[in-house]
C-alpha cells in the first residue's frame, strides 16, 4: 500500500516555477510537497539561458508580471547562495536600420510609461557599450532591469531554500478526489505516484512544456504546447559580449504564433567564459532531433552581429522545450472548473524570468491573501475549446 502523506500543497514540477511556488508557498507558512518525474530542472528550466528580461515584453499583464520578478529577483539574489549566478548585467537591443530604430522607439515609449527602464543609444554610443558589434547599426535600447542566473543552480537553490518535501523520479499518476458514490469527480485532495499518495487540499500543475498532461490528468483542458528551441555554446572566451545582446526581430518572434523556424540572434556572455547563443522557435511536438538548419541561422545571425565571434568554436548545442500557451501568457492561479486545482504553466521561453511573481501569485492564491497585481488575465480557464495541432501531440 503506497505511502499517504499529508500536507497544504502539493507541488507538480521540480522547474523554477515549481521551487518558486514551494519557496513563497513556504514563506506564507504553508507544508509543501514538490513531485517530479525526473531531477531538479530537468525540464524547460534546465534547458534555458536563465534569461530574466523585461526588454522583450510589450506593455500589458506579462511586462507587469516580468517588472515585479525583477524586483524579487533581486531580493531573492541577496538571500540565495551565489550559484545561482545572478547577475544584472542589463540589455541591449539594437536596430539595424532606421526603420527597425523607430520601431524600437515607439515599444520602449509604451514600455516606459509600464514602468520599464529604457535607455535610447545612438549608433555612436552602440560600440562604448558593445565594442565588438558589428559596423553600421543604426542604434538601440539599454535596458537596466534585463539580468541573467543560472538556470538550474536558481531552481536547486530555491528548491532548498522552501524547505519542501522533495520527491524526486516519481511520476504523478493520477489525482485524488472527493468522489461521492456515482458521482463525477469532485475537488482535488492530492496526487498519486507509483510509490505514495500525497494528500493536500490543494495541488499546483507546474509542469511546464507537460502542464497540459497534467491538466488532462485532473479532467480539465489547458492548451499547452511544445515549442522547440536550440542554443550554441562557445569555447570559454575573455568578456567580448557585456550584456544580453539582441535584434529588434527577436521581438517580434516571441510574440509570433507561427509554428515554422523562427530565428533571431541573441548572444550574451557568461562568468564561466562561454558565449550563449539563441535563439529559435519552431512547433514539431517533442521532436527531439538535431535541426541543422537550426543551428546554422543561429551561427550565422550571432556572427553578423558579433563579426569576432564568425572564428569561435562551438562546443556544443542544447535544445529544450518552451510551454507555448495561444496568447503568449501564461496560466497563473485557481482553475474554477475544478476546485483544489491551480495552475504554473505556460510561459513559454520567460519562465525563469517570471518564475519569482509567479510563485508569489500562487501563494497568494493558495492563502487567500491580496495579490501583488492582477491575476485575471493569466486565469487558466480563459480558453474557449482549443484544437490541438496532431504533430503537438508526439
Amino acid at each position: 500500500m503506497p505511502k499517504r502523506d499529508s500536507l497544504d500543497a502539493v507541488i507538480i514540477g521540480a522547474g523554477v516555477v515549481g521551487a518558486a511556488c514551494a519557496y513563497y508557498a513556504a514563506r506564507a507558512g504553508l507544508s509543501v510537497a514538490v513531485v517530479d518525474r525526473g531531477p531538479v530542472a530537468g525540464g524547460t528550466t534546465g534547458a534555458g539561458e536563465g534569461n530574466l528580461l523585461v526588454s522583450d515584453k510589450e506593455p500589458g499583464p506579462e511586462l507587469d508580471l516580468a517588472l515585479l520578478s525583477s524586483r524579487l529577483w533581486r531580493e531573492l539574489a541577496a538571500v540565495l547562495p551565489r550559484e545561482i549566478e545572478y547577475e544584472a548585467k542589463g540589455g541591449l537591443v539594437v536596430a539595424p536600420d532606421e526603420a527597425a530604430a523607430g520601431a524600437l522607439r515607439a515599444f520602449a515609449r509604451g514600455q516606459r510609461a509600464a514602468g520599464a527602464e529604457a535607455v535610447e543609444v545612438g549608433a555612436d554610443g552602440l560600440r562604448e557599450r558593445e565594442p565588438h558589434l558589428a559596423p553600421g547599426l543604426a542604434g538601440g535600447f539599454h535596458y537596466p532591469q534585463d539580468a541573467q542566473v543560472q538556470p538550474a543552480q536558481a531552481a536547486a537553490r530555491l528548491l532548498a531554500a522552501s524547505g519542501a518535501r522533495v520527491y524526486l523520479g516519481e511520476e504523478v499518476t493520477g489525482f485524488l478526489h472527493d468522489t461521492g458514490r456515482g458521482a463525477p469527480p469532485g475537488p482535488v485532495r492530492g496526487v498519486r505516484t507509483p510509490y505514495r499518495e500525497l494528500l493536500a487540499p490543494a495541488v499546483v500543475n507546474a509542469a511546464g512544456t507537460w502542464g497540459g498532461r497534467i491538466a488532462s490528468l485532473a479532467g480539465v483542458t489547458l492548451p499547452v504546447l511544445p515549442r522547440r528551441g536550440f542554443v550554441l555554446v562557445t569555447e570559454p572566451l575573455p568578456r567580448v559580449v557585456r550584456h544580453k545582446v539582441y535584434a529588434a526581430d527577436y521581438i517580434a518572434d516571441v510574440a509570433s504564433g507561427s509554428a515554422s523556424l523562427q530565428s533571431s540572434a541573441v548572444v550574451e556572455g557568461t562568468p564561466a567564459g562561454p558565449v550563449l547563443i539563441g535563439a529559435t522557435r519552431e512547433r514539431v511536438g517533442f521532436d527531439r532531433s538535431l535541426s541543422t538548419e537550426a543551428l546554422r541561422r543561429l551561427a550565422a545571425q550571432a556572427a553578423a552581429l558579433f563579426p569576432v565571434l564568425a572564428d569561435v568554436r562551438v562546443m556544443r548545442a542544447y535544445h529544450g522545450f518552451r510551454p507555448y500557451l495561444p496568447d503568449h501568457l501564461p496560466a497563473i492561479g485557481l482553475d474554477p472548473r475544478r476546485p483544489g486545482l491551480l495552475h504554473a504553466c505556460g510561459h513559454e521561453g520567460a519562465g525563469i524570468g517570471l518564475a519569482p511573481a509567479t510563485g508569489l501569485l500562487i501563494a497568494a492564491a493558495l492563502t487567500g491573501a491580496e495579490p501583488a497585481l492582477d491575476p485575471g488575465p493569466f486565469r487558466p480557464d480563459r480558453f474557449a475549446a482549443v484544437t490541438v495541432p496532431e504533430e503537438d501531440h508526439r
